[in-house]
């Protein structure tokens, strides 16, 4: 067997045996012993993107779908750098990719030779783990190396991040007749991985030894991006008494504690003017500039269920990091006046934003509340960044029967289309089914267009794309740019596409929509991939939500 293949197939087979079941490739000829290797693996889920950094966000929207390693797989050359956007949001969104990038042997690297460029370390302090892992030879104890590599990998990719392994392929980079090697390239007997990791978990702490023995009245419990354990920072709210301010990847919006349309309450002076004695945050918060303000000035912040040195502390407040939530020591606190004004702001809240939930034609907050009250139990929600996230963050009731999901570790708008896919790909395998909804901004969806070039034989899932189309860069309206000469042509950027028309291209089924009951009737559970385009007004969002402020402040001075 010529040695490349022989590496090939052995670490497809050791990523098998470490529970990876989901690989996404780009095509390339270097990277050709990997891709017939994955083909012919019966326990590797197949997918197959032209794009890399398509593939890329595929494997993102997989891993966080599924909470296991994806690997990708590319050729040399800029295939590899278009990996970097995916890589850095893998990195801040502590999501489990396995990049693995064909390389040139040594001789062919710095001669000028095709696709070729340095990818020693390309993706920098990025990665958990980098390994070069060298030209096969074939000689005896490289099958242990290879299968000890691949294990430590995963193993560094399961604790949260990316791992890259640079494979060099010398040719022939297809099979030969010849299946000699030095050694067998079995693995461990039984289908087991070549190393098997106990993981040890840290212990917690007791809550009084944080709190001492009495809980204060004045706390808050804010739940961000990422939480592992959902059901643990509900009831951690609900013992302590504390409202809890939770966003909608955090998954933990449920109880009642949590606080309706919180980022437009922290913005009423009457509510942010009382900060909080002390604040525990679970995640990584960072969706709502009125929220961190308010973090900012807790008497006490501790930041919790982290691993150091990376743990999120955006205010630069924090004054204590634990591993792990405590455990709750204490008796469970009795209602109290600063957790029932909490309530009734979020009662107030919510009334304010249903009203905009039935307007009489759709705005893009008020898409975001259809989706969140209307979807069926058991779906996903896919959200893109600047507005939808945010939205949904201001809408999205209290619900524990529905998933949510964005790339909130750079927050770019790279990918998501493909996310989105991936994500509904491992939420229905994982399921046995069940309907997914992704919703973006028309600019994130023009961005990653080639995420919707699906091949015949690559599985498609059950997903709705409901695009809100308000022809360029809505967020930038919200923001101090919005008033200064140049603004439409260089931060609006009118794109003046047809989306329906576009997505007809690639063969998705589109459809317009402008009212809610249209916009419920799209989104219905259904077979394939669709898009739903909402149409609105750029020019009605900032005013909208200043609309929405006024009526939420002027309900809460009411008796």
């Amino acid at each position: 067997m010529n040695p490349s293949t022989a590496l090939a197939r052995v670490v497809v087979d050791e990523l098998a045996r470490c529970g990876v079941t989901e690989a996404v490739l780009a095509p390339g000829s270097r990277s050709g012993p990997l891709a017939l290797a994955l083909h012919d693996d019966e326990y590797i889920r197949l997918h197959v993107r032209i794009d890399e950094r398509s593939a890329a966000y595929l494997a993102i929207g997989l891993a966080r779908g599924s909470g296991r390693p994806v690997a990708v797989v590319c050729t040399s050359g800029t295939a590899a750098a278009a990996l970097h956007p995916a890589v850095l949001e893998a990195d801040l969104g502590r999501v489990p990719l396995l990049v693995l990038t064909a390389d040139r042997p040594p001789e062919l690297r710095g001669t000028g030779a095709s696709q070729t460029v340095d990818q020693i370390g390309l993706f920098g302090r990025a990665v958990r783990m980098f390994a070069e892992v060298g030209v096969a030879q074939p000689v005896a104890g490289q099958v242990g190396y290879w299968r000890s590599l691949v294990g430590r990998a995963v193993a560094a990719a399961e604790d949260g991040g990316p791992v890259h392994l640079n494979l060099a392929f010398r040719e022939p980079l297809v099979p030969d007749a010849d299946l000699s090697w030095p050694e067998s390239l079995d693995g461990r007997a039984d289908d087991a991985p070549w190393v098997s990791k106990d993981r040890v978990e840290p212990a917690s702490m007791p809550v009084s030894e944080l709190l001492g023995q009495t809980v204060p009245q004045r706390g808050a419990v804010v739940a961000g991006d990422g939480v592992v354990t959902p059901s643990g920072v509900i009831a951690m709210a609900k013992h302590l008494g504390w409202p809890l301010f939770a966003e909608p990847t955090s998954n933990s919006r449920l109880g009642p504690n949590a606080i309706a349309g919180y980022p437009l309450l922290l913005a009423e002076e009457s509510l942010a003017a009382v900060p909080p004695d002390v604040v525990f945050t679970v995640g990584r918060p960072g969706l709502s500039r009125s929220l961190l303000s308010w973090l900012g000035r807790a008497g006490a912040q501790v930041v919790m269920d982290y691993p150091s040195p990376v743990w999120p502390d955006p205010t630069r407040t924090a004054s204590r990091v634990l591993p792990r939530p405590p455990f709750l020591d204490l008796p469970s606190a009795e209602p109290t006046d600063w957790l029932r004004t909490w309530q009734r702001a979020g009662r107030v809240a919510a009334a304010v934003l249903d009203a905009e939930f039935d307007a009489a034609r759709l705005t893009e907050v008020g898409v975001a509340g259809v989706l969140g009250a209307a979807l069926p139990a058991g779906s996903l929600l896919v959200c893109g960044p600047s507005r939808p996230i945010r939205d949904v963050d201001l809408t999205l009731p209290a619900r524990d029967d529905i998933t949510v999901v964005a790339n909130r570790g750079v927050n770019g708008i790279d990918g998501v289309v493909s996310t989105a896919i991936g994500a509904a790909l491992a939420h229905q395998r994982a399921c046995g089914g069940g309907h997914a909804v992704a919703l973006l901004g028309d600019l994130t969806y023009l961005y990653d267009r080639n995420g919707l070039l699906l091949g015949p034989d690559d599985p498609r899932p059950d997903l709705v794309l409901v695009v809100v189309d308000n022809d360029g860069g809505g967020i930038f309206g919200t923001l101090p740019q919005a008033d200064l000469p140049g603004f439409e042509r260089v931060f609006g950027t009118p794109h003046g596409l047809d989306l329906c028309a576009d997505a007809a291209v690639a063969g998705i089924p589109a459809t317009t929509v402008t009212t809610r009951a249209e916009l419920e009737a799209a989104i219905k559970p259904g077979p394939g991939l669709r898009l739903v385009r909402v149409p609105v007004d750029r020019a009605d969002t900032a005013t909208g939500l200043a609309g929405l402020q006024q009526q939420i402040g002027a309900a809460l001075r009411q008796p």
